[in-house]
C-alpha cells in the first residue's frame, strides 16, 4: 500500500489531482460564453445555457456506468482513456456551426468527463493506507475547485480576446492536451485491484438499500437542490451582467467566478467547524448564508453581486463538504456506491436548475430569480431539520 508522502504518493496524488483540474477545466468552460452563444445562434438563454446543463446531465447519467466499467476494466485504464476522449472533443467542438452539433458533443463530453470523477477515490482507496487516502482526498477536492474557476476564468479571457467561443474550445482544448500526457506519466500502474463485476441483482440490492435509508435520500436531495440553484445563478447573472448597464464582455463575465474561492476556504474549514457545531447545525448556516448572499443581489449593482456571490459562494460549498461527508458517516455497506448516489443527485441538480429558474427570470429578472433560489433554500433548510429529527430518532435507546 502507498504510504502517505512517499514518492508514489506524491506522483499519484498529482496525477489525479491534475486529471481532475483537467476534467473541470472542460466542464465548465462554456459557463462564461452562454451570452455570446445565444447572440450568435439567436437563442434564448435556456438554449444556450443546455451547453452546460447538457454536460453536467452526461457526467450524471454516465457516473455509475463509468464505476461499474471500473470495477471490471480497471480504475486507471477507464480514467484515462476517458478523459483523453473528453479532451479531443473540445477541439471537436471548437470546429462546428452548428448549435445542435455543438450540443450533443457537449452532452457526450460529459459522460466522457464522468470517468475519472467515478474512480478516482476508488483507486485511492485501495492503493493508499488509510492515511494516505486522507490526506490525498483534500488535495484531490481542491484541485476540482481551482479546475471550475480555471475553466470559467479562461474560458471568459480567450473568448474576449478572440471575440470568439471557438477560442475557448481551442485553447482549453490544447492546454488540456499538452498536460494529459504528464497524467499519464504520473499515474502509478495499480496493484491492488482484482477485476469484478456485480450481478445486475446486486446493483438493484444495494441501490434499494442506499435509496430507502433517509439518511442518505436526505442529503442527496439537499446535495442536488443547493447546486441546482448556486450553479445556474451565476449562468443568468452572465445575461444580466452582460445587458446595459452594465456591458461585461465575456473577459469580466470570466471573472466573476473568481467568487467561487469563498467557497475553496468554506471546504478547507468545514471539518472543524462541524466538530464544534455539529454537521446538522453546519447544513442549516450553509444554507442560511446562501439565501444571504442571493438577498444580497436584490442589491443590483456590481459591488452588490459580488458581495452576494461570495457570501453564496462560502454557503454553498459549506453545506455541499457537510453533505457528502454525512453520507460517508450513515452509510454502511457499498460506500462507493453511496458516494457516487450523491454525485449523481449533484450534477442532475445542476443540469436541471436552468429550467427551473427560467420561468422566475423570465418573469421577474433579478428580483423573480432570487425568489426561486430562495424558495428551494426553504425546502433544503427544513431537509436540514427532518434529517437531525431522523439521526435523533434512529440514536434514541430502546425501551421495554
Amino acid at each position: 500500500m502507498i504510504e502517505v508522502g512517499s514518492r508514489p504518493w506524491l506522483r499519484a496524488t498529482l496525477a489525479l489531482s491534475l486529471g481532475s483540474f483537467l476534467v473541470f477545466l472542460n466542464l465548465y468552460q462554456s459557463h462564461p460564453l452562454l451570452p455570446m452563444l445565444a447572440n450568435e445562434f439567436a437563442i434564448s438563454s435556456l438554449h444556450s445555457g443546455w451547453t452546460l446543463t447538457g454536460c453536467t446531465a452526461g457526467l450524471a447519467f454516465a457516473l455509475l456506468i463509468c464505476a461499474r466499467l471500473a470495477d471490471r476494466f480497471g480504475r486507471r485504464r477507464v480514467m484515462l482513456w476517458t478523459l483523453t476522449g473528453a479532451i479531443l472533443l473540445s477541439l471537436v467542438a471548437s470546429g462546428v456551426e452548428q448549435f445542435g452539433s455543438l450540443l450533443a458533443l457537449r452532452i457526450l463530453q460529459g459522460m466522457l468527463l464522468a470517468g475519472l470523477p467515478a474512480t478516482a477515490i476508488a483507486y485511492m482507496g485501495e492503493e493508499f493506507t488509510r492515511r494516505a487516502l486522507i490526506s490525498a482526498v483534500g488535495i484531490y477536492i481542491a484541485a476540482n475547485s481551482l479546475g471550475g474557476i480555471a475553466g470559467r476564468v479562461l474560458g471568459g479571457l480567450l473568448a474576449g480576446w478572440f471575440d470568439s467561443w471557438h477560442a475557448t474550445f481551442l485553447g482549453i482544448g490544447l492546454i488540456s492536451l499538452l498536460l494529459l500526457p504528464l497524467v499519464v506519466w504520473l499515474l502509478p500502474t495499480q496493484r491492488n485491484f482484482t477485476p469484478s463485476q456485480a450481478s445486475p441483482g446486486q446493483l438493484r440490492q444495494a441501490l434499494g438499500s442506499h435509496l430507502r435509508n433517509p439518511l442518505l435520500v436526505g442529503a442527496y436531495l439537499i446535495g442536488g437542490l443547493n447546486f441546482m440553484v448556486f450553479l445556474n445563478q451565476f449562468s443568468y447573472l452572465t445575461f444580466l451582467l452582460s445587458a446595459e448597464p452594465f456591458s461585461l464582455p465575456p473577459q469580466w463575465l470570466g471573472m466573476l467566478f473568481l467568487t467561487y474561492l469563498s467557497g475553496t476556504l468554506a471546504s478547507s474549514i468545514s471539518g472543524r467547524c462541524a466538530q464544534h457545531l455539529g454537521a446538522e447545525r453546519l447544513l442549516l448556516v450553509g444554507i442560511a448564508l446562501m439565501a444571504l448572499g442571493a438577498l444580497l443581489l436584490l442589491g443590483a449593482n456590481l459591488a452588490a453581486i459580488l458581495a452576494g456571490l461570495l457570501v453564496s459562494s462560502f454557503g454553498f460549498f459549506l453545506a455541499h463538504a457537510c453533505a457528502s461527508a454525512w453520507v460517508g458517516q450513515h452509510v454502511t455497506h457499498d460506500r462507493a456506491l453511496a458516494s457516487s448516489l450523491y454525485l449523481v443527485a449533484y450534477y442532475l441538480g445542476a443540469s436541471l436548475g436552468g429550467f427551473y429558474l427560467h420561468p422566475f427570470w423570465v418573469e421577474g429578472q433579478l428580483a423573480g430569480m432570487v425568489l426561486g433560489i430562495e424558495l428551494v433554500l426553504l425546502v433544503t433548510a427544513a431537509l436540514s431539520l427532518w434529517l437531525a429529527r431522523q439521526k435523533a430518532h434512529r440514536q434514541q435507546p430502546l425501551t421495554i
